[in-house]
C-alpha cells in the first residue's frame, strides 16, 4: 500500500536521494547482532520515536520505518498513526510543523547498538545537528528499552523527557494503551497533564508496517 501524501510536501526532500534501506549495516552492529543471536533467546521490546519537519516529512518517516525493518536482529511490531505537532522550544512560526510517530520493535540489539543504528538512519537522511531545537530532517529517539532505567550519559533510559512530550506519549498510547514510562508511570496517567500540548492526528496520512 502506498502511503497517502500531503500535497504541501516537498518531493525534493532528502528521503528521495538518501534511502536508508540500501545503506549497509555497520560491521560493528552486525558483529554485536551475531553475538546476541547466540546468547539471547528472548528479544527485547523497545519503543522508538520518529519526527521530521524538513523536506518530505511523511516519506522520511516511512523510510525510517523501512530501514528499521531491514536491520538485522530487529523486527517492527507496530507503527502508530501520524501526528502533526508544533516544534518544541522555538517561537511560533519560526519552523515548519513536525510529523511524529512511534514504532514498537523487538530486537536482539543491545541499547548501544540500537542507538548506533538510529544515528545511521538519521545520517542517511542528511540529519544536521544544528542546535538543540533546530529543524530536523529526521529524529530517531529511543524512548524505552525493555523497562531499563539507566543514567548512562551516552544513552539515558527511558528518554529523560519522554514523559513530558505529548508528541511521544499520544502516538505511543495509540499502539500500546497499557504501556508505561519506566519510573514515571502509565501513559494513561501521564497524558492528562499534557493536554495543552497540541498534537493533531493526521488521519489522511498513513505509515505502512513492513511485511
Amino acid at each position: 500500500m502506498t502511503p497517502s501524501m500531503d500535497p504541501s510536501e516537498d518531493h525534493s526532500g532528502a528521503a528521495s536521494s538518501h534511502d536508508p534501506t540500501v545503506q549497509p549495516v555497520p560491521a560493528s552492529v552486525v558483529h554485536q547482532v551475531d553475538a546476541a543471536d547466540t546468547t539471547l533467546h528472548n528479544p527485547k521490546d523497545a519503543v522508538l520515536s520518529l519526527g521530521s519537519n524538513l523536506g518530505n516529512r511523511l516519506e522520511t518517516l516511512q523510510g525510517a520505518v523501512d530501514a528499521l525493518a531491514d536491520t538485522p536482529g530487529l523486527r517492527v511490531k507496530a507503527v502508530s498513526p501520524v501526528y502533526e505537532t508544533e516544534p518544541w522550544g522555538v517561537g511560533p512560526g519560526t519552523q515548519a510543523t513536525y510529523f511524529n510517530a512511534v514504532v514498537i520493535i523487538r530486537t536482539t540489539l543491545p541499547p548501544s547498538s540500537l542507538l548506533e543504528r538510529a544515528h545511521a538512519i538519521e545520517e542517511a537522511f542528511a540529519r544536521v545537528r544544528d542546535g538543540r531545537f533546530g529543524p530536523r530532517t529526521l529524529d530517531v529517539d529511543i524512548v524505552s528499552y525493555q523497562g531499563v532505567v539507566s543514567e548512562d550519559p551516552l544513552l539515558t533510559l527511558p528518554h529523560p523527557r519522554a514523559h513530558e512530550r505529548a508528541f511521544v506519549l499520544v502516538p505511543w498510547h495509540d499502539v500500546e494503551p497499557g504501556a508505561e514510562v519506566p519510573g514515571r508511570g502509565p501513559l494513561a496517567r501521564l497524558l492528562p497533564g499534557l493536554a495543552e500540548q497540541g498534537v493533531t492526528h493526521r488521519g489522511d496520512l498513513t505509515l505502512v508496517l513492513p511485511d
